[in-house]
């Protein structure tokens, strides 16, 4: 794997970067517009917040490594990061870099020609733990490990650091001069964070020294114990910390399953936690209920056992104290059981009415991707055709509408709203016309009523059989997956995107009755437009889905067993309103995870199915297992269409290419597709990319990333659907923390408010 795929694996896969500070710099305020959403963190001034106090934190699990630049760091490592080491550039509110002027007084490009020299003034102040000045041997240390000229370093990534050519010590010890062998426009993306010499000075300190512990440290916390038993990390203030000190004493990071938050804040194990919608919806119904009247007993008309009818009610009353002691014992325990888990809901509820939900939208956006890299998506008018059958402030709406979030389609590929980059170029492709889908289609060669020549008994689904739920896992409103798939965050890879790992909110949409053309479990709908009954499991056929690709199963007419058997008969039939073409019709694989709690993920797939059969396409659902959705489908190409959301990043021309790169044949004949997971690319988008990367000139880099975008819409390989939703679970008294948006947290301003002052009661008068 090159080291520019290294890189770009990683900055997609996990989240990074920190800390809203000072306004944006530079010209052009305005671009980008405002953000769709902003923070709901209960900012709050300094001299109204405590000194003082614990805050209990949730994340996903205590980090493998504490280098943020080795490939199985994750959102925990970066979080720990941005705590306790330097962070020169951090990002505002609105998703966009800015110098952090407790390590910089300033940082510049000083000279562009013969070649770019940048020249970071750092804060005199600015000490390690040690008590030693950060300083230019920091700076070479890093570049050196990180250039990719020594393999020694166990680095998944080295954008930016390979094209330094030198680093040298300014004027005076507090100036860092930096030489680029060429102009890079995203400079400020590197050092941040910076690691003290001792970690990245030799491989060995890189490679494993910084992997369970972090000895010298320069940020307003230095990290304490990491205990794997109890599943926590703390941070303690720095007392050597030279800005604004920290308020909370010490900031406890506690893992703990997202299915299991609800239960976590009622027992007090944790203050804040990134939650679901299921976690989002029983802290509503707690306040809801503490403002009515309780029910009976005072327990709640919702949880376990609610849904029982007064008949169901008698006839387990019944069968507890009937006449067959058997039946009777168990129901029993069974009564017992439920009312014990009904008890213990209601404490937690009333627990939870402590808590408020703050919301916002992540520094992320869901797409549709389509495979073009063979079978009908292969053809552009195909691609360009489904994106304009869809109504895509719809899908929209179906996710954020519920939880009073806007709920604009994105339009972009290479920025959100609120970052400079950011313009809706959705128009390069045009929105949704089914006459425009219509004629594209009919231009490729599809038409309505075509003959269909197809095997007697043969089925859909991309391996002959039928579309399947090959999930092991448990699904369901509260167990903390909404199945929305992100790119790194559900698949284990690391980066350096945005900080916070990505909340899964949707799990309890209603579907509305709504059920996709091939229906819940994918089974075999007649082109024609009417249900059939599902195909039978022993017939294969991949006539619906264009040459095979690596590891796929047989193809047409192939056995699916061992044994030969002779090759089954034809049928002529019509294909009725559904499209067709050279005797097959237009069918196109729809993989979705099949994780716990993916009900809003089916919901969006089912709309874009009904919406695609308006125009004639029948598609095939399948859902897969959370562990092979991305390894055995996206990445190696094994799907035509398909859900998942890539993180934002504030430098898109440095982590945006490798998604939309022009996939290259290699050596060996298969395709280097970098993250390109829709095959779809082309030179000139490659070539925007390139001059973007290089321009020194901002306003003109970021009029080139545009053009990028625009041209990738064009091209219709992936259409950008929504901004997902970010929940987070907060105690009221919680200041300048929650749903942080496209901003990232600073950390020495959060804590606990001051009570209000009591207020002196007036004298009475004798």
């Amino acid at each position: 794997m090159s080291q520019r795929r290294r890189r770009s694996l990683a900055l997609l896969t996990s989240g990074v970067l920190a800390l809203p500070l000072l306004a944006g710099c530079g010209s052009g305020d305005d671009e980008g517009g405002p953000v769709a959403a902003g923070q709901d963190i209960a900012a709050t001034a300094r001299d109204k917040v405590a000194d003082g106090g614990v805050l209990r934190w949730a994340v996903d699990s205590l980090p493998d490594t504490l280098n943020t630049f080795q490939a199985d760091a994750d959102a925990t490592t970066t979080r720990i990061a941005g705590a306790v080491l330097p962070q020169l550039f951090v990002l505002d509110d609105k998703g966009r870099p800015v110098a952090n002027p407790d390590y910089l007084e300033k940082a510049e490009v000083v000279e562009r020609e013969p070649k770019q020299v940048v020249l970071y003034k750092l804060n005199q102040q600015a000490v390690w733990s040690d008590g030693r000045e950060i300083g230019a041997a920091d700076f070479v240390a890093q570049w050196r490990a990180l250039n990719g000229k020594d393999s020694a370093y166990w680095t998944a990534r080295n954008a930016g650091y390979d094209r330094i050519e030198k680093i040298e010590r300014g004027k005076t010890d507090l100036e860092v001069k930096v030489t680029f062998t060429k102009p890079y426009t995203d400079w400020r993306s590197l050092f941040s964070p910076l690691y003290p010499k001792q970690v990245t000075g030799t491989p060995d300190a890189f490679n494993e020294g910084a992997r369970g512990t972090i000895k010298v440290t320069a940020g307003p916390f230095n990290l304490g114990a990491i205990d794997k038993k109890t599943g926590t990390a703390a941070l303690t203030r720095n007392a050597r910390w030279w800005g604004r000190p920290a308020k909370l004493d010490s900031l406890v990071l506690t893992a703990v399953p997202r299915a299991e938050r609800p239960a976590a804040l009622a027992a007090g194990k944790v203050d804040l936690a990134e939650i679901d919608r299921a976690g989002a919806d029983r802290i509503a119904l707690a306040h809801r209920d503490a403002a009515r009247s309780p029910g009976p007993g005072g327990a709640p008309a919702h949880g376990p056992g609610a849904a029982m009818t007064p008949a169901q009610a008698t006839l387990s009353w019944a069968i507890a104290y009937g006449s067959d002691e058997g039946k009777a014992a168990t129901e029993r325990e069974t009564r017992a059981q439920n009312a014990e888990a009904a008890t213990k809901y209601a404490d937690e509820q009333s627990a939870l009415r402590s808590f408020m939900v703050r919301k916002s939208l992540e520094p992320a956006y869901t797409q549709l991707a389509m495979n073009g890299a063979s079978g009908p998506l292969a053809d552009e008018r195909v691609r360009r055709a489904v994106a304009r059958a869809l109504d895509r402030k719809e899908l929209a709406e179906i996710v954020l509408k519920p939880l009073g979030l806007p709920a604009k389609p994105v339009g972009s590929h290479v920025a959100l709203a609120g970052q400079r980059a950011y313009a809706d170029n959705s128009d390069a492709l045009g929105g949704k016309d089914l006459q425009a889908s219509q004629a594209l289609l009919a231009d490729a060669g599809w038409r309505r009523g075509g003959k269909l020549t197809e095997p007697e008994g043969a089925k859909a689904g991309p391996e002959g059989e039928e579309g399947q739920d090959d999930s092991k896992t448990p699904s369901g409103p509260g167990t903390g997956n909404d199945g929305l798939y992100i790119v790194g965050e559900t698949d284990g890879r690391n980066g350096d995107s945005l900080e916070r790992g990505i909340p899964v909110v949707e799990s309890a949409i209603k579907t509305g009755g709504e059920t996709s053309p091939q229906g819940e479990r994918g089974e075999r709908i007649d082109p024609s437009g009417q249900e059939g009954e599902a195909a039978d499991p022993g017939a294969v056929d991949d006539d619906k889905r264009g040459p095979a690709r690596d590891g796929e199963a047989p193809g047409p007419g192939k056995a699916a067993s061992a044994s030969p058997a002779p090759a089954p008969a034809k049928q002529v039939r019509n294909s009725g309103n559904m499209l067709a073409k050279d005797g097959k019709a237009l069918n196109l694989r729809f993989v979705l995870p099949a994780g716990p709690g993916s009900e809003a993920l089916r919901t969006v797939g089912e709309r874009i199915a009904q919406m695609l059969k308006k125009v004639g396409v029948n598609t095939e659902v399948t859902k897969v297992a959370d562990e092979s959705f991305f390894k055995d489908h996206i990445a190696s190409g094994q799907y035509d269409l398909a859900l998942y959301s890539w993180p934002a990043t504030a430098y898109p021309a440095t982590d945006a290419r490798p998604i939309f790169a022009k996939p290259e044949p290699a050596a060996d004949g298969s395709l280097l597709v970098e993250q390109n997971y829709t095959r779809v690319g082309t030179d000139h988008i490659d070539q925007l990319f390139d001059q973007a990367l290089g321009e020194l000139d901002e306003e003109a880099s970021r009029e080139l990333m545009r053009k990028a975008d625009a041209r990738i819409w064009a091209a219709a390989g992936s259409i950008p659907l929504f901004q997902r939703p970010e929940l987070v679970a907060a105690k009221p008294s919680l200041a300048n923390a929650g749903a942080f948006g496209l901003g990232t947290p600073r950390f020495q301003d959060i804590g606990w408010k001051k009570p209000p002052a009591a207020k002196e009661e007036p004298k009475k008068k004798k």
